[in-house]
């Protein structure tokens, strides 16, 4: 039997999953300590940190578990018109399974929906895989990071204009 697959806004019940799927991604990829979206203090609470409107976070569940999230929102220190994609990450049995393309989807268009002309990410450079699927958005490397996220040691910046 096929695993159902799918996306739904993100509930307050989903925060401790939400969380763990955030602490474990960036273990894996090494991005641990300051300046790194792991040490966020919405991490813990991020149902309660995309208050719409401006503002939505997602999940991916397959089989009634959470495997996956991402959302965006304004961009801190940032032009009004600019959101951030923030925290898309899936565990290793969700990737390659076309479930980021689905999400990316559903999360630009909630952005464009809330009136947002651009979206704003960083990531690394190790990341390889993600960095893909932004490219293949149409997303843009740019040569500094823009607003005020506190994620320093991210080394790679990216901009969609839609």
């Amino acid at each position: 039997m096929k695993p159902s697959t799918h996306i739904r806004a993100m509930r307050a019940a989903d925060n401790a999953r939400v969380a763990h799927i955030i602490q474990t991604v960036m273990t894996e990829f090494g991005a641990v300590g300051c300046g790194y979206s792991i040490e966020d203090a919405e991490v813990q609470s991020m149902y309660e940190a995309y208050p719409a409107p401006g503002s939505a976070f997602f999940v991916v569940e397959q089989d009634d578990c959470i495997l996956g999230c991402g959302g965006m929102g304004p961009l801190a220190g940032g032009e009004a018109d600019v959101c951030e994609l923030r925290k898309m990450y899936f565990l290793p049995g969700l990737r390659g399974t076309g479930m980021g393309s689905k999400l990316m989807d559903v999360i630009l268009e909630s952005a464009r929906a809330a009136g947002y002309r651009h979206c704003y990410l960083e990531t690394l450079e190790r990341m390889e895989k993600a960095r893909e699927l932004y490219a293949r958005y149409g997303f843009q490397v740019i040569k500094e990071p823009l607003g005020q996220t506190g994620h320093g040691s991210c080394n790679h910046w990216m901009l969609l204009e839609f």
